[in-house]
């Protein structure tokens, strides 16, 4: 009885203290402590103290998983190790809209074939059919492909 109980307690510790170290193995640990466990109460109670042994494992189980999972959380320890923080920006520019099209454009980069222009103050990545445009050149915006504008010498 003494190890079930034993064992039992191992298993609990292992549990808990997967909250608190990455990986999976301290739960997995746990799960098999408990497992040997429940098998030395059906080896040493015969079938009545192994299947108590048993249901008191799995009770075991969802008392610890609710305090880590519910409980937990709602702590100061547990609010410390959850990161709540959002971002609220984007990894890309907007899209240009259609309004666009036929406005000035300024290389901000030379384009070979593909740079950055400048378009009423914002930037855009473009594409000249033409080839080279030199850093500065006056373009137009003829038109607009995926994600980059296509422009055209003035």
């Amino acid at each position: 009885m003494n190890a079930v109980v034993l064992l039992f307690l191992v298993g609990v510790m292992f549990l808990a203290g997967e909250v608190f170290v990455p990986g999976a193995v301290l739960g997995i640990l746990g799960g098999l402590a408990m497992a040997v466990g429940c098998g030395v109460a059906f080896a040493q109670l015969g079938a009545a103290g192994g299947t108590v042994a048993t249901v008191a494992a799995f009770a075991l189980l969802g008392l610890t998983l609710y305090a880590e999972l519910v409980w937990l959380p709602k702590t100061r320890l547990g609010k410390g190790m959850v990161v709540e923080s959002k971002v609220d920006a984007t990894s890309q520019p907007p899209n240009a809209g259609m309004d666009i099209v036929g406005k000035a454009a300024e290389a901000e980069t030379p384009l070979v074939p593909t740079g950055y222009v400048l378009v009423e103050g914002k930037r855009y990545e473009a594409f000249s059919p033409a080839g080279h445009v030199a850093k500065g050149a006056n373009l137009r915006v003829a038109g607009q492909d995926n994600f980059r504008l296509i422009v055209t010498k003035n």
